[in-house]
């Protein structure tokens, strides 16, 4: 059975813009009321961020899921830089500061920066 202590809290692709969620997760085994974990899923292969969700709570099962927010990440692995902003039109805005958090305990090398500006500037953003 699925166990909420061997869920990494931060799953995200290697590189790229994608968009991502965060997620409470529960076990209603140890409780049906307050989540065990607050995780961070973001994947390139997703259009929606109702995608991610899908697939997160499909692969967690039995354990539940229960969107909070989401927007997008921008990861950079070569110059070590990860930029969290936007939101999602179906679960609005994720806290960002919350996902920096999170992001900067599974990547303590990188620079973590949050933006709550809709896209990325120009100059950032290859999805002209």
């Amino acid at each position: 059975m699925a166990s909420a202590a061997n869920v990494p809290v931060v799953d995200i692709d290697p590189e790229g813009v994608f968009k991502y969620i965060l997620i409470n997760l529960y076990d209603k085994n140890l409780s049906e009321s307050e989540p065990q974990k607050v995780l961070v899923r973001g994947y390139k292969r997703c259009n929606y961020h109702s995608d991610i969700f899908d697939e997160v709570q499909a692969k967690l099962s039995p354990l539940d899921c229960e969107p909070l927010g989401g927007g997008r990440i921008s990861h950079d692995p070569e110059n070590k830089k990860i930029h969290i902003y936007g939101y999602s039109q179906g679960y609005g805005k994720a806290d960002h500061e919350i996902t920096a958090k999170l992001v900067k305990e599974a990547y303590p090398a990188y620079t973590i920066s949050i933006s709550d500006e809709g896209l990325q500037p120009s100059s950032e953003c290859p999805c002209k």
